[in-house]
């Protein structure tokens, strides 16, 4: 009997409560019909907005050729995407300004477009990422072709997260793509689909340019979510992004020791440093276990944060 009359005291409650949220939430009235309907709709709180496209698009110094049908809407769709996915816009922003400092000088000495930084943006969204393939970290470089380009990949050590030597293997492979396809687009498309690859296609369908080929979706697209990002990313204001310099993220100041031998535990080697394992390896992720075998005794450079 106690029971059943607290169960009825809870449901009735309960109905009270819900009576209260509606009454407070939700603003009702009656059609001519005598229906209850909302008294706003969504499009008087809430507008979405075509997006006027830029004519002066560009992508490493080459013009987009917005007067081909099929290029624009592609351009616009990934200028729609990228605009209306607010929430991953903003931590674009906020990232780029911690990492584009690093990138941008390595682009510049290798002779790299500085439009190329948006090409870590749209492979890792500027994070130590793993795709299903398993390319790894900002650049989404392959075991095999990191291997090829001097970088060290095992269970121990994968220098494919350490974003400076990453960039420069990117830089690399855009710079021997750039000599062989004739142009930054095709450089980039070849970074997507592999150099053998767009070789087929070139033969196949008997056109050099990027803007000519029929590709598949993700290449297709690749060039497009660049010229995009880099469009959104420079003109923040004009696509509604609203933030102040200290709303970014910044680069925690560093100094750099060397290290020639074994470390047989980095959680003790971290407390020895006056920091902990968690910041080291945010400070190196490439370093991927709790121990640096280093049997061949390499010289390796550890960041740690400045004022230790």
């Amino acid at each position: 009997m106690n029971k059943s009359i607290k169960i009825l005291g809870l449901i009735a409650i309960i109905m009270i409560s819900s009576l209260f949220i509606f009454s407070t939430n939700t603003t009702i009235e009656k059609n001519t019909d005598g229906k209850i309907e909302n008294d706003k709709n969504t499009s008087e709180t809430y507008r979405i907005k075509a997006l006027k496209i830029p004519l002066n698009l560009t992508f490493a110094g080459e013009k987009v050729p917005l007067e081909k049908a099929d290029i624009k809407e592609r351009i616009d769709r990934e200028l729609l995407v990228n605009t209306y996915w607010q929430s991953n816009g903003l931590l674009l922003f906020k990232r780029a300004h911690k990492y584009f400092p690093i990138i941008e000088p390595i682009l510049e000495k290798n002779g790299i477009p500085n439009d190329f930084k948006y090409l870590a943006v749209i492979e890792s969204g500027l994070q130590n990422v793993t795709s299903p393939a398993g390319a790894r970290g900002f650049w989404q470089i392959m075991k095999s072709t990191g291997r090829e380009n001097g970088l060290e990949i095992n269970t121990n050590v994968d220098e494919r997260y350490h974003l400076e030597k990453a960039t420069q293997v990117a830089c690399d492979y855009l710079n021997a793509a750039k000599e062989r396809f004739g142009s930054w687009t095709m450089a980039a498309a070849a970074y997507n689909a592999g150099n053998a690859g767009m070789a087929r296609k070139i033969e196949a369908q008997k056109v050099t340019s990027y803007y000519d080929l029929l590709l598949g979706e993700e290449t297709q697209r690749y060039v497009p979510r660049m010229v995009a990002l880099k469009e959104i990313l420079s003109n923040p204001q004009k696509y509604g992004f609203v933030f102040e310099t200290e709303d970014l993220y910044k680069l925690e100041q560093t100094k750099t020791i060397k290290v020639d031998t074994a470390i047989t535990n980095i959680a003790q080697f971290s407390k020895n440093l006056g920091i902990n394992y968690k910041v080291l390896k945010i400070h190196n992720p490439w370093l991927r276990e709790n121990n640096l075998n280093n049997k061949s005794r390499k010289l390796y450079e550890l960041k740690i944060p400045s004022e230790n």
